[in-house]
């Protein structure tokens, strides 16, 4: 059976992934679908200052999951099986690396994520993804 990686971050692109892999399953392709939401890593130091590490990691893994929700709906909706994850790390390389340690045959992705402008500024995470990956990058937009 292939595997998936679907990453996602709330917004509406990553859910027009979410539905296109849907439809990917229920048109029968079977596929085990692993949904992930990176949180990446709190570099502000007025936050380190108030909060232990562990507080840190527990409200991105809450942050996560909130972002998890939409994506959760949708594919309970359509019953089609899942495994979500939060990821704590950098964006781009957490996604390729979560999709070869758990031998994903493609990623299913948006094109673009919730802020068009600081991709414009940034880099896009898109593009990131696609240059690290040795496996297949389906792009949904």
């Amino acid at each position: 059976m292939l595997k998936a990686l679907i990453p996602v971050d709330g917004s509406e692109n990553s859910m027009r992934a979410i539905r296109h892999a849907i439809g990917l399953v229920q048109g029968r392709e079977p596929m085990e679908l692993h949904v992930v939401n990176v949180q990446e890593p709190v570099e502000a130091w007025e936050v380190k200052r108030v909060f232990k590490p562990e507080e840190i990691e527990a409200m991105q893994e809450l942050d996560g999951g909130d972002e998890l929700r939409a994506a959760r709906e949708l594919l309970n909706q359509a019953q089609v099986p899942y495994i979500c994850e939060v990821l704590l790390g950098e964006v781009a390389e957490s996604i390729v690396k979560y999709a070869r340690d758990h031998d994903c045959d493609k990623i299913i992705m948006g094109t673009h994520g919730r802020s068009a402008l600081t991709q414009l500024f940034l880099g896009s995470v898109t593009t990131k993804v696609i240059q690290l990956s040795d496996i297949p990058v389906t792009l949904v937009k």
